[in-house]
């Protein structure tokens, strides 16, 4: 289980901006193989320890936090992300670049979160638990962002950890893609487990 951020793993905002170049190179190689795209406009970003420890720094150097209660402000907002040993959790993000095409799209495809699933091969699909912070769909168009948890039984557990091959994919009736992870994905994503 990855232990959640406290205030001792974070740098103060003189000492980040002497390490931030170097610490987001490493995040940035990092995040590379948990950045999984289900076909053409959709994107699983699977967070982590090290993701969030990134994002928390950057929210605290440009909001220039440093008082106590804006730290622990910003702790509680996003160690919730960090999986918990039994999932994984991703920020999911809906993707089109003209602007009119993506308000259309996300009339279209209210309700893509909940068609979001990940595979343990030999298993059945494992469905998402999306915005379980706040509603961020309507009648009218679904929201180009989501956080979703994807939550794994023991055995499911195992089966990855000794190396089982992982698919995701989604089946809305708008839009049906999956995808097999490469190795590197599929390893960092392991690691997230047990």
């Amino acid at each position: 289980m990855m232990e959640k951020l406290t205030r001792a793993d974070l740098l103060s905002l003189e000492q980040y901006s002497i390490e931030r170049k170097a610490f987001r190179e490493k995040v940035m190689a990092h995040k590379a193989d948990r950045k999984i795209h289900i076909g053409p406009n959709a994107t699983l970003y699977f967070e982590d320890r090290l993701t969030m420890q990134y994002q928390i720094q950057e929210m605290l150097r440009i909001e220039k936090i440093f008082e106590s209660a804006g730290i622990n402000e910003e702790l509680e907002s996003y160690n919730p992300l960090i999986p918990d040993g039994s999932n994984w959790k991703a920020t999911f993000m809906v993707e089109f670049s003209d602007v009119e095409e993506r308000k259309v799209q996300l009339g279209r495809l209210i309700g893509i979160e909940r068609h979001t699933w990940v595979q343990v091969a030999g298993f059945d699909k494992v469905y998402a638990i999306a915005n379980e912070d706040l509603e961020r769909e309507t009648e009218e168009k679904t929201s180009a962002v989501h956080f979703t948890r994807f939550e794994l039984t023991p055995v499911m557990v195992a089966s990855v950890q000794e190396g089982a091959a992982i698919q995701m994919g989604i089946e809305h009736p708008n839009y049906a893609y999956s995808v097999t992870l490469g190795e590197a994905s599929r390893a960092s994503l392991a690691a997230d487990l047990g």
